[in-house]
């Protein structure tokens, strides 16, 4: 009998179909130059990785930041925090690893430096914008900027942007589903997984006093 990895079907560049950046955009909330950035390494990934979109956790995005591109990682992969596929390092690094479990291949997408290209009159406006301090027009002036900016990642090479590696990954497994207790002190269920020790019964996190001498 096939595995489930085994029986995930890697889809030609003719089948392969990307979420439109329009859809990206309304899940997000806001057009953003970080919300594209997390789409065209999701597009990499897809296209490095010949995956589609995520199914049933054959794909896995490990991502090292909580900003606005994993919100386009999660709707254009399909990989989520509720599946388990997604997996949030917050190391503060724009830098995504994509795992295709059935092919155990891995790409890691990371973002080059680019500080010294951005026009510094961008800068300039977006903190005034960011302080309050913009007027209307400088506020329209920005989202004019901010608008070429992001059409221009959208049709340029990724490599452009990122540094596009294939490495050897350490495949996390799978999702696990827990037993749950209920935690002596604020009665709300919680998973074994994740409750504490305390006075003899179980708490949750919140619930539990950490005790520490300084080491």
């Amino acid at each position: 009998m096939d595995t489930p990895d085994a029986a995930v079907k890697v889809p030609s560049s003719d089948e392969t179909r990307i979420m439109p950046f329009s859809e990206v955009v309304k899940f997000h909330g806001h057009l953003c130059p970080g919300v594209t950035l997390g789409y065209v390494a999701a597009k990499v990934a897809i296209k490095e990785l010949r995956s589609g979109r995520d199914v049933d956790e054959q794909l896995v995005a490990i991502v090292e930041n909580d900003a606005c591109g994993v919100d386009a990682i999660q709707a254009v992969t399909g990989c989520t925090i509720g599946k388990g596929n997604l997996i949030l390092r917050d190391h503060g690094k724009q830098v995504f690893t994509f795992i295709n479990r059935a092919s155990k291949d891995a790409v890691r997408v990371s973002l080059k430096d680019r500080e010294n290209e951005t026009d510094p009159a961008f800068r300039e406006l977006r903190a005034k914008v960011m302080s309050g301090k913009a007027t209307p027009e400088e506020a329209q002036a920005m989202r004019s900027m901010m608008q070429a900016q992001v059409d221009r990642m959208l049709i340029e090479p990724p490599e452009k942007y990122f540094d596009i590696r294939h490495i050897s990954p350490d495949i996390p497994g799978r999702a696990r589903l827990f037993n749950s207790v209920k935690c002596a002190k604020c009665g709300e269920m919680v998973a074994e997984s994740r409750a504490r020790v305390q006075n003899g019964g179980f708490v949750c996190i919140p619930c539990f006093n950490e005790y520490s001498r300084g080491w």
